[in-house]
């Protein structure tokens, strides 16, 4: 992404982190999913979601996000999010249990 994208990127997060009420403009739950939320980040024209999800109350960061050029989330977003969420639980419990 540009630098300028980039920097709103991070601007956004730092929002999320500090802020007790996070609007729903920067951080809203997916519905029909089983505990994503995206991260929105809106920089002129351009709208891109970064996929998340909360672990023990604290918010993990999914590895990927994407630059949405339709209304609705692709399937294919939501079902790569959901993978690297189950992904993440599965290596979790590997690690707890050694």
């Amino acid at each position: 992404q540009t630098i300028k994208v980039q920097k709103k990127i991070l601007w956004t997060l730092r929002v999320i982190e500090d802020l007790d009420r996070i609007p729903e403009v920067y951080f809203k739950h997916l519905e029909s999913t089983s505990g994503l939320y995206e991260i929105r980040v809106q920089s002129g024209s351009d709208i891109f979601r970064i996929f998340c999800f909360f672990d023990n109350n604290n918010l993990v960061v999914v590895g990927h996000g994407f630059q949405k050029k339709t209304q609705k989330t692709p399937d294919k977003e939501l079902e790569r999010a959901a993978k690297i969420k189950r992904e993440y639980y599965e290596e979790k419990k590997l690690n707890n249990s050694k």
